[in-house]
């Protein structure tokens, strides 16, 4: 009897490992990098190729900010309350943007992705990848290079957009909370916690046309770290304008060098909002975990993602997080704005030296 149970465990054993061969199961593509999948071959070129000319041999800075933006630009062109109307109601993550970019790049909310997008084409036109497919993908390995980043997922095999998105998906910063929200909402019935994660991304991101008297404006402190100071200094009172004042979409912040959107304002101040957006003042681990749920998300709107091929393996490692959470020289706790109305802002350090001043976020 002893004897029967065991074969019977070594048989069970033995499928199990059979079976998770097959899960594992890798090819040797032509170049001979190996892969889980034929599929993603073709990507191990485009990775080498944007990251040492693109990315600037790695590096978190204009050109990966700019991609990233124009991942969600692409991806948000979808509205299914449109489409019930019976008018095309976009195609979410399909390209369009850059396709009939002659169209969609003179939307107001689009201003200035005409410039990541001439930059990106010529790695489109050399390589065999769509440019639904490469949109994505370069968003996620340019935000590779940031520490503290979370390895993002990649997936290929999007079909390219035959006619633009129309105007008016991309939510501008001069929106107002409902707006936002109702707007996530139809694209991809996206939670209030999950716009505020995707808004993570604005941790490495700066803008140039905002205020176009001082391009490349970053939106907190460590523009090229992905680390949760967007949260916290978005909570602190604004007191100055970085450039000039009256700019639409711009609310005062509280640093030299430093914009604030009022979207983002708002966002961190809504009570259907403020708690989720405290959350992540210094908690490193759920901005990296949250960041990537929302980003999955989004990265296939308008597509079923069993029909597509996941990728994500040709992603590196990003670095490992580069700062603590904190409160900029010159400020202390006595300058947040608590809107979390039943959890207290979390006691943080400030750093030591003169006030701070945020620097732009240089060209390539």
């Amino acid at each position: 009897m002893a004897f029967k149970i065991l074969a019977s465990f070594v048989s069970a054993l033995a499928a199990l490992q059979v079976a998770s061969g097959a899960i594992t199961r890798k090819v040797t593509c032509a170049d001979g990098n190996v892969a889980s999948d034929a599929a993603c071959c073709a990507l191990f070129a485009v990775r080498d190729d944007i990251q040492q000319n693109l990315f600037d041999g790695g590096e978190c800075g204009e050109e990966v900010h700019e991609s990233l933006r124009l991942t969600f630009h692409d991806a948000i062109g979808i509205s299914p309350k449109i489409a019930a109307t019976g008018v095309f109601g976009g195609g979410g993550a399909d390209g369009s943007i850059a396709i009939f970019e002659d169209i969609e790049t003179n939307f107001h909310a689009n201003l200035g992705v005409d410039e990541i997008i001439d930059e990106q084409r010529p790695f489109i036109q050399r390589h065999n990848i769509s440019v639904a497919d490469f949109i994505q993908f370069a968003g996620a390995i340019g935000v590779s290079n940031c520490p503290g980043a979370p390895r993002l997922d990649v997936f290929v095999g999007r079909k390219d957009a035959t006619q633009p998105a129309p105007d008016l998906t991309v939510p501008e910063p001069f929106d107002n909370v409902t707006s936002i929200l109702a707007r996530f909402a139809d694209a991809g019935e996206f939670t209030p916690a999950e716009v505020v994660a995707l808004l993570a991304s604005h941790t490495i991101a700066a803008a140039d046309h905002v205020d176009p008297t001082i391009p490349g404006t970053p939106f907190d402190s460590t523009p090229e770290l992905f680390d949760t100071q967007f949260f916290i200094e978005t909570l602190l009172k604004g007191t100055l304008f970085p450039g000039t004042a009256g700019n639409q979409g711009e609310v005062m912040s509280p640093l030299h060098g430093e914009l604030r959107l009022q979207s983002d304002s708002e966002l961190a101040r809504d009570i259907r909002t403020a708690c989720e957006w405290q959350s992540f003042v210094n908690n490193q681990a759920k901005l990296q975990s949250a960041f990537k749920a929302a980003f999955r998300k989004m990265t296939v709107l308008g597509h079923d993602v069993r029909q597509l091929t996941d990728c994500s393996e040709l992603v590196p490692t990003p670095p490992a997080p580069a700062s603590k959470a904190h409160f900029p020289a010159g400020l202390t706790h006595r300058d947040v704005q608590q809107a979390c109305l039943f959890v207290p802002f979390p006691t943080l350090p400030t750093d030591p030296g003169p006030a701070t001043s945020v620097a732009p976020v240089p060209p390539s």
